[in-house]
């Protein structure tokens, strides 16, 4: 008897539905699996058998053909489990498989038959309703997330035992409901800082609100202990919420990495990325052999925190370089290509030199060779991308001992959002969100100068030596300096503290 049963596998951030024919034949014994399965999958069989077992089933003494189709993509991990076992099962008449085919079947077997969760069940979820599947079987940990999808019936199971019953009509499967828009709002400002929390820095603090207001990026240099890592822990608590669209393509890109909790749904917060200075170049990008997101993927719509920059590999910073600009990152391999979305804002760190005090260090120990190399660890390219360069001083003793407490986040936030807002009413008919991502096009239309203005630029171009790419970076961040100010022409202050935000890492380097 031939059953088909449907599955779904995951390329890039999105999902392709997976038909998985079963066919058992009387002429002979054997299992055969075919259809471009990975090891995962081939090694299905005896999770399977183990399985059925100790729930009173058995996989049958006949030639089983299973064919997983498309026949030439390539299927991997094991949350094929439970469709096949399920489908042996109907084709061997031990279940009723009369409404089978309305379902989207997942789950990973333990050998006594309980579920384990899977990966990439939100876009899963996503195609099964585009397809118009009655509903979707998943194991308990993955339902929650699954749930965010309306329309689309979402049911629990913990063993296989209970997906069995349910096709048999002995007893219905737990369904999963969940209000996503009341569940968003309730969590949208839960955040474990507040910049009240940071003493002294006022001009970084107000760097750091110039960065989030247009989405710029930010690199903060200063000695250790001078609360680098602080101010860019806080930056989500200043960037605008979510919107829903927002929260569903970042919850799509952990949910396919697998970093979903099974108590979460829809992350509601910008994601905030942290990944320590040994990371290889294909974690930070994305890819390997199975191709998986990478960190900038995981900071989509939110901040990528590089602490300590020149200690990654350089190879690891250069590959960096194209997501900035496209804000996504294409894996190219043999036999297919994957594109992954990387709009995130970049916040880094470093200290000045090696030794972590110069230029106030009187006993400086690092050579001039040794700060050489360490501050070339940063291309000037790379650099150039980065839009605010700010200088981050030793906090006295006098602002760490000041009782009183500083600026709140929610205040800074408010700000924040009145430029976004008019920013977003700017380019309502692009597809641009804020100043960060204007081209060349729009910088000619929506930075213009006045004399005074492009005299201070053209000063500082000359004096600086600065790159085509950090002129257009000036006026981008003097564009929202002015934004927040909800001033409509740019002036001369504006690019005045514009390029006080690109001058300090020449300072360095020509030295």
């Amino acid at each position: 008897m031939l059953i088909k049963i449907y599955g779904s596998a995951i390329h890039g951030v999105s999902a392709q539905t997976i038909t998985i024919e079963v066919n058992v034949d009387t002429g002979g014994v054997g299992y055969h699996l075919v259809g471009l399965p990975d090891n995962a999958i081939k090694e299905s069989s005896y999770r399977i058998s183990a399985a059925l077992k100790n729930v009173g089933y058995k996989i049958p003494g006949k030639k089983i053909t299973i064919n997983m189709a498309p026949a030439d993509l390539r299927k991997e991990g094991a949350a094929y489990d439970l469709s096949i076992a399920i489908g042996i099962l109907a084709a061997s008449d031990q279940i009723l498989a009369e409404n089978i085919q309305d379902y989207i079947i997942m789950g990973e077997l333990s050998l006594d038959g309980t579920l384990q969760p899977v990966k990439g069940v939100l876009p899963i979820a996503i195609q099964a309703r585009e397809e118009g599947f009655k509903g979707i079987i998943l194991p308990k940990q993955n339902t929650r997330e699954a749930a965010i999808v309306n329309n689309l019936n979402v049911f629990a199971a913990e063993n296989i035992k209970e997906v069995i019953d349910f096709f048999n009509e002995r007893k219905p499967l737990e369904k999963i409901e969940i209000d996503t828009r009341k569940e968003f709002q309730e969590k949208i400002n839960d955040f474990p800082f507040d910049f009240s929390e940071v003493k002294g820095q006022e001009t970084a603090k107000r760097a750091m609100e110039v960065a989030a207001a247009g989405g710029h990026n930010i690199i903060l240099i200063g000695p250790p202990g001078s609360g680098k890592t602080m101010l860019a822990k806080r930056v989500p608590s200043i960037l605008p919420p979510l919107s829903l669209k927002e929260a569903l393509e970042t919850t799509k890109i952990h949910s396919v990495a697998g970093k979903m909790g099974t108590e979460t749904s829809l992350m509601t917060v910008r994601p905030f990325r942290a990944p320590h200075h040994t990371i290889s170049d294909v974690a930070l990008v994305g890819g390997g052999g199975y191709p998986q997101p990478g960190e900038i993927s995981l900071a989509h719509n939110g901040v990528l925190f590089l602490d300590e920059m020149p200690e990654f590999k350089r190879t690891v910073l250069e590959v960096m370089r194209q997501p900035l600009e496209d804000r996504e990152v294409t894996i190219s391999r043999a036999k297919f290509t994957v594109n992954y979305p990387a709009s995130f804002m970049l916040v880094a760190s470093m200290n000045p030199s090696p030794s972590g005090f110069f230029p106030d260090d009187p006993n400086n120990t690092s050579t001039v060779y040794e700060m050489q190399r360490y501050m070339n660890k940063l291309s000037g390219p790379l650099l150039d991308r980065i839009d605010i360069h700010i200088e981050v001083q030793k906090v006295e003793f006098e602002q760490l001992a000041e009782r009183r407490k500083g600026e709140k986040s929610e205040d800074i936030r408010k700000r924040v959002l009145v430029a976004r807002e008019i920013q977003r009413e700017r380019y309502k008919d692009l597809k641009i969100s804020y100043n960060a991502q204007i081209g060349p096009k729009e910088i000619e239309q929506y930075c213009n100068l006045d004399e005074t203005s492009f005299s201070l630029i053209k000063t500082a171009m000359e004096k600086l030596n600065l790159s085509a790419r950090a002129y257009d970076r000036i006026l981008k961040v003097a564009r929202t300096i002015a934004d927040l100010e909800e001033s409509e022409s740019i002036l001369s202050y504006h690019v005045s503290e514009a390029i006080q935000y690109r001058s300090l890492d020449r300072e360095f380097w020509n030295g």
